[in-house]
């Protein structure tokens, strides 16, 4: 572990673990999330960035100025509680700088929303963003790409070219006894407040449920999945349980983990982030 790395999980000790520590601090977040971070100048300046609605929210598309090839649906991470960070344009225009479209949209949030209204938005989004689609996420946006991927299979609708995940939330009432093991060298997750969390962004249904919880839904016939995770990761532990359930049926799902990270690395001013950023950016674009 780098001493950046080290610094890092010990400043998201003091700082971010609080925040959702306890169901009581997630509902104290839910009622004041604060708000999402826009697309920054510097990003405007290098590319073309608009925004549109669809299904009633706002969805940024970033271009490059010299036309892409590619594009990206990215879903950005926030417990399904927060709006997209400035770590999340960063990435976005590193991805726009390697040539690819990248699409941000600004889903619904629990409390007020829930999942239904984030895959009706997927629903109304997707189908106009070409052939080469790369679908791609983070923690709670990880698993949200991976569950919309799994209602393409059998629907009649073309599959993404692969599957980029950063640490996603593939389980969302973390029952893995596992989980707990993990979540005391976790500097920044609580089990806790993430379930409370999950609770709201279910809305009453079955967090069992796919849509949720895509751990729990088909993996046969899926694109190439790729993630990137952290070990002091407590949504680690549900991360190997997909890569050992897709083996056993016959899909890819490729993970690389590094040591000591912490979750999200390659979002995080790191070595480690900057070679995982690196590493993502490549498996998306090239």
């Amino acid at each position: 572990m780098s001493v950046r790395m080290r610094a890092v999980a010990a400043y998201l000790r003091l700082t971010a673990k609080p925040r959702m520590a306890t169901a009581e601090a997630a509902r104290r977040r839910m009622a004041d999330p604060g708000p999402a971070a826009a697309a920054p100048a510097a990003l405007r300046r290098r590319h073309e960035v608009d925004i549109r609605d669809v299904e009633g929210f706002p969805v940024t598309t970033v271009t490059p100025r010299g036309g892409a090839t590619r594009t990206v649906l990215y879903l950005h991470g926030g417990a399904y509680v927060a709006g997209a960070a400035p770590q999340h344009w960063a990435l976005a225009g590193r991805l726009a700088d390697a040539g690819a479209r990248v699409v941000v949209p600004d889903y619904g949030l629990a409390p007020r929303h829930t999942y239904r209204e984030a895959y009706r938005l997927l629903d109304g989004l997707y189908p106009d963003l070409g052939d080469d689609v790369v679908l791609a996420g983070d923690s709670a946006g990880g698993g949200l790409a991976l569950g919309f991927a799994q209602t393409l299979l059998g629907a009649d609708r073309p599959q993404p070219r692969q599957v980029a995940l950063i640490a996603p939330w593939l389980d969302l009432a973390l029952a893995d006894p596992a989980v707990a093991v993990a979540e005391a060298r976790d500097p920044w997750l609580s089990s806790a407040g993430l379930r409370e969390a999950g609770r709201a962004w279910a809305g009453g249904d079955d967090p069992a449920d796919p849509r949720l919880s895509p751990l729990h839904g088909p993996l046969a016939g899926l694109p190439p999945v790729r993630v990137w995770v952290g070990t002091r990761d407590l949504l680690y532990p549900d991360v190997l349980r997909l890569r050992d359930r897709a083996a056993a049926e016959g899909t890819r799902v490729e993970v690389t983990a590094v040591r000591r990270a912490v979750h999200v690395y390659p979002l995080t001013p790191t070595p480690e982030g900057r070679a995982g950023t690196r590493a993502f950016v490549a498996a998306v674009t090239g």
